[in-house]
């Protein structure tokens, strides 16, 4: 058993035979970090789920506390549990709301419901399974009522190819709302092509996309996540400076005319040349033993 194993709740994961762990944040009591081979992929603090940790994450909050009235339950599909950090702020900002919650690693959302279970009252339902198939598979009448959809799939550090296409976007767009959005985390590092791809592919089939991130990520500068915001209705312009008073700072809104020259050349991505998105060095994400 390694030092890790013995210190903290552990399972190593039948499909990938990756290592979850669960440690304790050491800052903030009554809060946890879920770290799958070696790349933390959630943190959440059980006492108080409407406080939001990682950067992108918080960026994602701000686009749903923006979605409708404030409080007001939302339909909400997430693609991608984790240890359920934005099921849990849903349910704690929105009560009543209705979610799905989509994993691949069934034995991983035992394993979080054993060490982090959520309020038991949560309107939450969890489908295990691959989330392009299951996605493909949902109910007919989620179509068109779906008020977010919320893509943060990783397998270790990297985003499998099949959930970055054009076909795959297709799948989630008739479920929206006509407030819907799709939320996309896209983790990429300078040079940026697979953002630009991602922010192409998504402007292939919705008619409204911006982008949200630290600026020294949107310049290409570091290895960072970009979170991508597309629906098929015009996206209130109100929300442009509501998402960058939220923070973290710095931050930035891409969108419009800006948004088409981050794009420039890039290619839509398609099932026959889709790739994962980028391996991120060790010291970027991952967190030795």
């Amino acid at each position: 058993m390694s030092r890790v194993e013995a210190q903290h709740p552990s399972i190593t994961l039948k499909l990938s035979g990756h290592l979850a762990v669960i440690e304790p944040d050491r800052f903030t009591p009554g809060s946890f970090n879920l770290i799958v081979d070696g790349t933390p992929q959630s943190h959440v603090n059980v006492d108080h789920p409407d406080e939001l940790f990682f950067e992108y994450v918080q960026r994602i909050g701000h686009v749903i506390d923006l979605i409708g009235e404030v409080g007001e339950p939302i339909t909400a599909v997430h693609l991608g549990a984790g240890a359920l950090t934005l099921p849990r702020y849903v349910e704690a900002t929105r009560p009543g709301s209705r979610q799905q919650v989509v994993e691949l690693e069934s034995d991983l959302i035992d394993f979080v419901r054993a060490q982090l279970p959520w309020d038991k009252r949560a309107q939450l339902r969890v489908r295990h399974g691959d989330a392009r198939e299951v996605l493909g598979k949902l109910p007919a009448g989620l179509h068109g009522s779906v008020d977010l959809v919320v893509v943060d799939i990783f397998s270790g550090a990297r985003t499998p190819a099949h959930v970055t296409s054009r076909e795959f976007y297709e799948l989630a767009g008739p479920l929206l709302s006509p407030r819907g959005v799709v939320v996309v985390n896209v983790a990429d590092g300078p040079g940026l092509a697979f953002a630009r791809a991602q922010a192409a592919t998504l402007s292939a089939v919705f008619d409204h996309v911006l982008g949200l991130a630290e600026t020294q990520v949107l310049k290409g500068r570091r290895f960072g996540n970009i979170v991508f915001v597309a629906a098929h209705t015009p996206i209130d312009l109100s929300w442009v400076s509501r998402l960058l008073a939220g923070g973290p700072h710095p931050s930035k809104v891409v969108e419009g005319a800006e948004l088409r020259q981050f794009m420039a050349s890039a290619l839509v991505t398609t099932d026959a040349t889709a790739t994962p998105s980028p391996l991120p060095g060790r010291t970027v994400f991952q967190i030795g033993n």
